[in-house]
């Protein structure tokens, strides 16, 4: 017998969504190398829902994620986990065909994109340059709450039972009798299943349970905190580049959050922001918008985790049957945490009800095989 039903490495929002889901009929483990869940990439979260960001390849499960996240279950969290904001895609004269080709991507998406013109982009940015033309409208966009979306998926897994160690680095795994036998720190167990939510570090936790890595590269991704003048509006919507070279948000207290929309390969790793990186985005933000920088408050950064084509990784493995990928998330992996969560356990579980409108087999890593 097992000490678990599930053995999850990693509790970001990955990890804990998954709990959350399976701990209501097995026994399950959360295994968490930090000394606090969500640390890394789920703690630097950008923090928005946008249908199209990741591309038509991952907007499944992002449309698929809205319903629970703007009316989540009683029981789960008190009111919504997110809140209207919009997204405004903007672009000059001659990054017209990026606005062609991303209406083509999502047309038959069923996602509302509308077209703007120069005065709807002046009424949504203020101070807007007088080369951003053209742009595209997405008024479904949302800003997540995501502390409280992360909190409420351990809370509940907690409720269900699931046991959550921290300081718990992943040291050995390996199968034995029909069992893996599992030593992080400390702490040491037997699981039927590895569940692979690793984030940054998932080809890591692959290769220590023998398992072959899929090539799952962590990027580095800037965000800057600034105080600029005229104060941010508090409806300036999202904005992102056509290029995908910036976007910026409003935060609270009139603040901008600003992204040069950078992806720095790196080894997984506490990420921090370089310099140049900051630098850049500030550049950028300029040639955006007629406003003055006050001042830099904060700056960070968090890794996203790419598989090869850039789409997550949620099934068994090939190879391993009971070793389980949940990983690969990129960006997305806030937005799409209820309906990926979701399509994973039903994957282990058949009384699991998969999302609607998502194909399993497109995140499968049998693909790379």
């Amino acid at each position: 017998m097992s000490d678990f039903d599930f053995a999850i490495i990693g509790a970001g929002i990955a990890g804990a969504s998954l709990a959350a889901h399976l701990s209501a009929r097995h026994a399950v483990v959360l295994i968490e190398a930090e000394a606090h869940p969500g640390y890394h990439s789920t703690g630097r979260s950008a923090a928005f829902w946008d249908e199209c960001y990741g591309g038509p390849g991952v907007q499944p499960l992002t449309t698929a994620s809205g319903p629970f996240l703007l009316q989540p279950p009683a029981d789960f969290h008190d009111g919504p986990l997110m809140h209207p904001r919009g997204a405004l895609h903007i672009g000059t004269a001659e990054q017209t065909p990026l606005a062609a080709d991303m209406l083509a991507d999502f047309a038959a998406s069923g996602v509302h994109i509308e077209v703007s013109d120069r005065a709807a982009l002046e009424a949504h940015v203020p101070g807007l340059r007088s080369e951003w033309s053209n742009g595209l409208w997405e008024p479904a966009c949302c800003d997540i709450d995501v502390s409280a979306l992360h909190a409420a998926y351990l809370r509940q897994a907690k409720r269900q039972g699931a046991q959550l160690h921290c300081n718990s680095r992943l040291e050995r795994a390996y199968w034995q009798d029909g069992t893996w036998q599992i030593t992080a720190g400390t702490f040491n167990c037997s699981a039927r299943m590895i569940v692979n939510a690793a984030g940054a570090w998932a080809d890591d936790v692959a290769r220590i349970a023998g398992i072959s890595a899929l090539g799952i590269q962590p990027y580095r991704r800037t965000i800057a905190q600034l105080v600029v003048s005229p104060e941010v509006p508090a409806d300036l919507p999202l904005v992102i580049g056509l290029d995908g070279s910036f976007y910026f948000k409003p935060d609270t207290g009139g603040r901008l959050w600003l992204s040069p929309h950078d992806e720095s390969a790196t080894p997984a790793c506490d990420a921090a922001p370089e310099e140049i990186d900051v630098a850049i985005a500030i550049d950028r933000l300029q040639q955006v918008v007629d406003w003055d920088i006050k001042r830099l408050e904060h700056k960070w950064a968090g890794l996203r985790s790419f598989a090869p084509d850039r789409l997550p990784v949620i099934g068994r493995d090939a190879r391993h049957d009971a070793f389980f990928w949940f990983a690969g998330q990129g960006g997305f992996g806030i937005q799409t945490a209820p309906a990926a969560a979701q399509l994973a356990a039903s994957l282990l579980d058949d009384r699991c009800v998969a999302p609607p409108q998502v194909n399993a087999a497109t995140y499968a890593p049998a693909r790379f095989n």
